[in-house]
């Protein structure tokens, strides 16, 4: 065998090596989605309990689907939180030997801010819509119609409002993420700062009632949530420029 036709043969082996690996690490992930699901659903009354224990209104089923949507929505919600960290760290692990040992130790950092932020999104935009969307909406009727609300669109509504939320607020660690490499600066970050504040601006817009007020104040958050994004790249930026400074600075001595 050539050397050529061996080296081909050895990348071949370590491409199926990465391949069966990643398809392991899915398998795990896959796992604990299931057992996170069983979970929820054991425990979806409870959960349901929580999410209509304040409403001044009763929800109602018009089909048997409902019912079984519900258990399914709730159970895959909760499966779908706690499977981020679980996701997160196998991908970790399986980029781990590519990184340095501080690469590692950055990176593990990662995975709690991810699970936490999505938290605090999914707590923030349930509160806005607890709060204010809601109320908002239900003040417009002004007795003019007979309230029935469904347990499907109800759950539907409250979901399209909580979930972009959950994703927005990991816009931080994605910013600290390209920063590190290489793709996105903080100066960037500046330099589109505006064309950021009407994409932020619009997805409030989408994603509350058409209400100036509303779309305010749920602007404000997200254009603070990016101020924070540009501090959190341009600390991963310094860092980067300490490094490459301390590595020239190492190959002049030399």
């Amino acid at each position: 065998m050539s050397e050529e036709q061996q080296n081909q043969l050895e990348k071949e082996m370590n491409l199926t090596g990465h391949l069966s690996e990643l398809r392991n690490r899915l398998i795990v992930t896959a796992i604990f989605f299931v057992v996170f699901f069983i979970v929820g659903f054991i425990y979806v009354k409870d959960i349901y309990g929580f999410f209509v224990n304040d409403l001044d209104f009763t929800l109602n089923v018009i089909s048997p689907g409902e019912i079984i949507w519900i258990y399914f929505s709730m159970a895959g919600l909760v499966a779908i939180v706690g499977t981020i960290p679980i996701l997160c760290l196998q991908v970790w692990l399986f980029i781990k030997p590519g990184l340095t040992l501080n690469e590692q130790k950055a990176s593990l950092a990662y995975i709690p801010a991810i699970f936490i932020l999505f938290l605090i999104g999914l707590a923030f935009g349930y509160i806005l819509f607890v709060q204010l969307i809601l109320p908002f909406l239900l003040s417009l009727n002004d007795g003019m119609f007979n309230e029935l609300f469904t347990v499907d669109k109800y759950f539907k509504f409250m979901l399209h409002v909580t979930i972009p939320f959950a994703v927005l607020f990991e816009i931080p660690i994605v910013a600290m993420f390209l920063t590190s490499l290489g793709v996105i600066t903080p100066e960037y970050m500046k330099k589109v700062r505006k064309y950021a504040y009407l994409v932020l601006v619009v997805i409030g817009t989408i994603v509350t009632p058409p209400d100036f007020i509303l779309q305010i104040v749920v602007a404000i958050p997200l254009i603070i949530l990016y101020e924070i994004s540009i501090y959190c790249s341009r600390a991963v930026y310094r860092k980067k420029l300490k490094k490459h400074q301390a590595f020239m600075d190492n190959d002049t001595n030399e």
